[in-house]
């Protein structure tokens, strides 16, 4: 039998710019109207963290350019950490909502944002897909001047990220017996996406 977390593991992932993060704010207000105890950790935080204490970067968007070996070990101290916080905090019950990406473009090719190592740290009951038209995106991530990422802004090339995030997906689920899960992030109706990963948990608790 494939070992599970004692509390509910979700992962919810998205390429940048799809609104996952505001997607998830909204299911963090719905768990705690419902008196839900959970952990809401993003990955990218928690491998900047690390990146940071070991002077490898200063910026978040630097970490995709690192070597793909000091990538793996970020991701694997990253995971570690994230289980380590939801433990201590949620004990034998709740809900552990980790935000971040199946599948990450480098600078030598696409890597896999929930490798191996990452997988069987976090243990996922199930990866959530947020989707939108590519357009869509496209314009998020115009609007957003926080970020870089003039290497993924195309329609085209996001397209192409999401189907790449789909089949990393599916591959990272099979290494546990994981669910993915697509939900659609309509424009607009963030609240109605995080009700649907809600009733996700709810199913899985």
């Amino acid at each position: 039998m494939v070992e599970r977390n004692p509390f509910v593991t979700v992962i919810v992932t998205g390429v940048p710019g799809v609104g996952k993060t505001t997607v998830l704010t909204h299911v963090a207000s719905i768990l705690d109207g419902e008196g839900t105890a959970y952990v809401l950790a993003n990955f990218g935080d928690y491998m900047l963290k690390v990146a940071k204490e070991l002077g490898l970067v200063s910026h978040r968007d630097e970490i995709r350019k690192l070597p793909l070996r000091k990538q793996l070990e970020l991701q694997e101290a990253a995971a570690r950490l994230i289980r380590e916080d939801a433990l201590s905090k949620l004990g034998s019950d709740g809900v552990l909502l980790v935000d971040t990406h199946t599948v990450v473009k480098t600078v030598t090719g696409f890597w896999p944002g929930l490798p191996r190592g990452v997988v069987l740290e976090l243990k996922p009951d199930a990866i959530v897909l947020v989707e939108a038209a590519p357009e869509v995106i496209v314009s998020r991530q115009e609007r957003d001047k926080t970020r870089d990422r003039r290497d993924i802004g195309s329609v085209e090339k996001v397209a192409e990220l999401m189907q790449m995030a789909r089949i990393a997906a599916m591959a990272s689920a099979t290494l546990v017996s994981s669910s993915v899960f697509p939900v659609e992030n309509i424009e607009g109706n963030p609240r109605a996406a995080a009700e649907k990963i809600v009733e996700l948990v709810k199913m899985l608790r």
